[in-house]
């Protein structure tokens, strides 16, 4: 199986830390974040990464080299020259997924218990376009999802704002979900990317073709989850790593 881990990102919040190294390699309890990715997707059955690149991308390049890869086939997409966001960076990695199948994505800064390849079988289960994890995390922006957690649009709750490819959305009917930055995508999302250029983001991408095309939500039960996205939240990733994984 194939999978896209995102450490392109410049780890603003993880300064001061990210001055000198990119959010990718941020140790937990002595390992980077990478790391603790890739051994999770490899432990559940992915042996074909692609990961995208930018912010001190030679260091990650290093250490994949120095760690032989992990054992597996690992490449790497390069966003040196600009920054593609998620969207953008997926599009630019098109090429690595070749074989017709479902691929998983999945950011470097995320650490949780979930089962990669339940969640890979329900998405092929499914025939959608592609599969979300959610949760009920308090946040300020949630997708929201009909009873049957297809994705319907979505909200910032500070704001007001919402965005919906469905013209009169009740929001008050919808379920309110929370992103977790891991999904499942169908090969034929590249074809329906034919017009996105450059720089986008995914769930922009999945709010204007989700009303021709099936988004499905999955809330993985007793999840357990963090966000290493902060400087505050590496105290609190060293307990969940002790904790949960």
């Amino acid at each position: 199986m194939k999978a896209l881990i995102f450490a392109a990102g410049l780890g603003t919040r993880l300064k001061p830390l990210t001055d000198t190294i990119p959010k990718a390699l941020v140790p937990i309890n002595g390992t980077p974040l990478l790391e603790l990715v890739l051994r999770k997707l490899i432990a559940n059955g992915f042996d074909k990464i692609i990961i995208n690149v930018h912010h001190f991308a030679d260091q990650i390049i290093d250490f994949v080299k120095q760690n032989n890869s992990f054992g597996v086939r690992i490449e790497i997409s390069d966003e040196r020259n600009a920054l593609l966001e998620t969207g953008g960076g997926i599009k630019k990695a098109s090429w690595f997924f070749d074989d017709g199948e479902p691929f998983l994505v999945h950011n470097v800064d995320i650490l949780s218990n979930i089962d990669l390849k339940e969640l890979y079988d329900y998405h092929r289960s499914n025939n959608g376009i592609a599969t979300v994890v959610v949760s009920n995390r308090d946040t300020a922006r949630y997708l929201l999802f009909d009873s049957n957690l297809r994705l319907n649009g979505w909200t910032n709750i500070k704001t007001g704002d919402v965005k919906s490819p469905f013209e009169a959305l009740d929001v008050s009917s919808c379920q309110r979900l929370a992103f977790s930055g891991i999904h499942v995508i169908s090969p034929k999302v590249f074809d329906l990317m034919s017009g996105w250029d450059g720089k986008f983001s995914v769930i922009d991408f999945y709010l204007d073709i989700a009303a021709k095309e099936t988004i499905t939500g999955f809330v993985p039960e007793n999840l357990k989850m963090i966000d290493v996205g902060k400087i505050d939240s590496l105290h609190d990733a060293e307990l969940f790593l002790t904790n949960s994984l």
